[in-house]
């Protein structure tokens, strides 16, 4: 009987073996990567949203700082006005980007607006990110360890700095 050439069932099956041993490694790793991105990437937009804001309340001092994300952003092409000041850009003024949901709510109300407060708050716990982050008018970014909503301005303010 003449010798098959070829790979033996045993012999694929080991392959197979490896590569899912190497798959089960892997891929826990990649998620935790892709999640410490989406919450570097939210950190960084907590920060644009801070920086815009004190732009937009030097830009418009009659109004102060700005009522919600929609105003610092705008369509493009962007003309800034005092409803569409065109700081940030048209993903983080819808509200969603990485992963996180942002929020940008004013603190008190008053003319001007003396205060705000913005939050990022992941999609998915658990698999788009596992803290929440705030910030308000300090422009000190803020973390929520368990990943939970963040409801008001005061309950920033109680959160530990980002030690970043």
């Amino acid at each position: 009987m003449p010798k098959q050439k070829g790979f033996s069932l045993i012999e694929l099956l080991i392959v197979v073996a490896i590569i899912l041993i190497i798959a089960a490694i892997a891929i826990p790793n990649l998620l935790r990567a892709r999640m410490a991105a989406n919450e570097a990437s939210a950190v960084a937009s907590i920060r644009t949203i801070n920086t815009a804001e004190i732009t937009y309340s030097s830009n418009y001092p009659t109004v102060g700082f700005a009522a919600s994300l929609g105003v610092l952003g705008g369509a493009a092409p962007c003309t800034p006005t005092s409803t569409t000041a065109c700081l940030i850009d048209s993903v983080l003024s819808a509200g969603a980007k990485s992963g996180f949901n942002f929020n940008e709510a004013p603190g008190t109300v008053a003319t001007p607006q003396t205060t705000y407060y913005a939050t990022a708050v992941p999609i998915t716990l658990n698999q788009t990110g596992t803290r929440s982050f705030c910030s308000f008018e300090d422009a000190v970014v803020r973390v929520q360890p368990t990943g939970a909503a963040i409801a008001s301005e005061a309950a920033c303010q109680s959160l530990l700095p980002l030690n970043q």
